[in-house]
């Protein structure tokens, strides 16, 4: 267990806005709040990178892009086409969404390659990458496969979800992904965390950054858990 400040725990978050029709209204609103109360990212489709950059600029929050989302579905070239693209316009993080159809025919060595790809062009350009299994289409051997392979090709993060798939983060698969990268790369939950609650379960279980849209609402119950513990920490 460690002590955290309130800070420390924002830290841990992504604030993200994924919809479809997402406004630059709402991406002012989003890089507000994430300015507001000092989340580690912005999570926004790839599209909305130069504005948030725009909006960010002069701050330490990072500006993360999508790609290929939510589906994973595109070659190995237009992923990395708009890994470079989202880069050049402002995306400082990636996270990008693995094609399940190559997992579901077992072609390990696709999936190595287009992982190695993005990974090697975010560290050309000093970016964060995180690579995106969607877990609830995966059976426990595949996310495992995937794991070892992340251990090998050492992306910063493996994530558990888009939160637009049948299912989002659980205990159990933050536990599993964790337990097969060790300390070689982090883990990132996403999908379903709307509370306090949920929240520290998950940093509990070993996720290093949370990816929900209710990042405020956790923060505000952090702050009333501390009031009323009469404490500037919450041990996890």
């Amino acid at each position: 267990m460690r002590s955290y400040t309130i800070d420390e725990l924002s830290r841990l978050i992504d604030h993200t806005n994924l919809h479809t029709d997402a406004t630059p209204e709402d991406m002012e609103i989003l890089c507000q709040e994430a300015k507001d109360y000092h989340f580690k990212m912005v999570a926004i489709n790839q599209v909305q990178s130069a504005l948030c950059a725009k909006l960010l600029r002069g701050t330490d929050i990072h500006v993360g892009a999508a790609i290929s989302f939510p589906l994973g579905q595109t070659t190995i070239a237009s992923k990395a086409f708009d890994t470079e693209n989202a880069i050049e316009i402002g995306a400082t993080e990636i996270d990008y969404v693995i094609n399940q159809t190559e997992v579901k025919a077992k072609n390990w060595d696709y999936i190595r390659k287009e992982m190695e790809t993005i990974v090697n062009i975010c560290r050309k350009h000093n970016v964060l990458s995180k690579v995106i299994f969607e877990n609830c289409y995966l059976t426990d051997e595949e996310k495992i496969k995937l794991a070892e392979i992340a251990k090998e090709v050492e992306p910063d993060f493996i994530k558990t979800s888009t939160g637009f798939g049948t299912g989002g983060a659980t205990i159990e698969d933050v536990k599993l992904m964790k337990k097969h990268v060790g300390n070689t790369v982090k883990v990132k939950a996403a999908g379903g965390i709307r509370d306090a609650k949920t929240f520290i379960a998950m940093i509990k279980a070993g996720a290093q950054r949370i990816g929900t849209s209710s990042g405020v609402k956790i923060i505000e119950e952090l702050k009333e858990i501390m009031k009323e513990n009469n404490t500037t920490v919450i041990e996890i």
